[in-house]
């Protein structure tokens, strides 16, 4: 597996920490990454001495400011609770040695779409600030629109001007986004901004949601963005993120596996 590909715990969700160990031994990765709900308070240093010594780099965690379904509030006092969560969730980052940290928002209810993005950075302003003092990178990322219940990112367009707004990076994930026009300008534009980006592929006709595929085994055009990515100096990580039936139907290790190998075909080709 090539050094900068990260296997995420989000591959095997529902599973317990001993089985992402087993999995993540066979796959051998040099990067993984875990959902914040995988880390309990208190477990971190068993976390790190688990995965360390293995040589693995916690890459990132992923963690949702709110539940699916809870709307942003434009009041002070909703914003303690959550943003109590996300200091946590840095902390434990920190502790597990992980580099990032990558959002969900939660939904926008009745507002409107800039009335929720001034509601959420606001809401983590005193996150951000933590954050960077304890090396922490923080990211928002872009995610399908059908998951608006949930999140405001729904295009790479909106995402980026969230995290301009918000002060924080990208994760800018391809399979939300492939399909946007002036991608590669996009690209240029937040790359420095970019800490993680998140590789799948998409079938044309598939309406199995999530629907995502083994890269290599539908329509994105995986190569020619991972040469704009490298040509506009991206430096990071490209993180596995597969679910749906078709990697249920074959398995999520060896789905994983078969991705891993294919990224790792293209980064080699493209000299990364």
């Amino acid at each position: 597996m090539h050094e900068r590909i990260s296997a995420s715990s989000l591959n095997f969700l529902g599973e317990s920490f001993e089985q992402l160990v087993d999995h993540w031994t066979a796959l051998e990765p040099h990067r993984i990454a875990m959902f914040s709900g995988q880390i309990p308070v208190g477990e971190e240093a068993s976390i790190r001495d688990a995965t360390a010594p293995r040589g693995w780099q916690m890459e990132s965690v992923t963690h949702v400011f709110l539940p699916s379904g809870t709307n942003l509030s434009p009041h002070e006092e909703d914003w303690i609770a959550p943003r109590e969560r996300l200091s946590q969730a840095i902390k434990s980052s920190v502790a597990v040695g992980a580099r990032s940290i990558y959002m969900l928002t939660g939904g926008r209810g009745t507002m409107t779409w800039e009335d929720a993005a001034e509601c959420f950075s606001r809401a983590i302003e005193p996150c951000v600030a933590e954050a960077e003092q304890a090396g922490l990178k923080l990211m928002i990322e872009n995610a399908p629109f059908l998951y608006v219940d949930g999140h405001i990112g729904s295009t790479l367009r909106d995402t980026i001007t969230l995290a301009e707004m918000a002060g924080i990076g990208v994760n800018i994930e391809l399979f939300a986004c492939w399909y946007e026009a002036g991608l590669d300008k996009m690209i240029r534009h937040i790359v420095p901004r970019c800490d993680l980006v998140q590789v799948s592929d998409y079938v044309f006709g598939d309406r199995s949601l999530p629907a995502r595929a083994v890269p290599g085994d539908g329509m994105i055009p995986l190569k020619r963005i991972f040469g704009w990515l490298l040509d506009a100096g991206y430096e990071g990580a490209f993180d596995l993120e597969m679910m749906g039936p078709r990697i249920e139907k074959e398995g999520r290790r060896e789905a994983t596996r078969r991705a891993a190998d294919y990224t790792t075909k293209i980064l080699e080709e493209l000299g990364a």
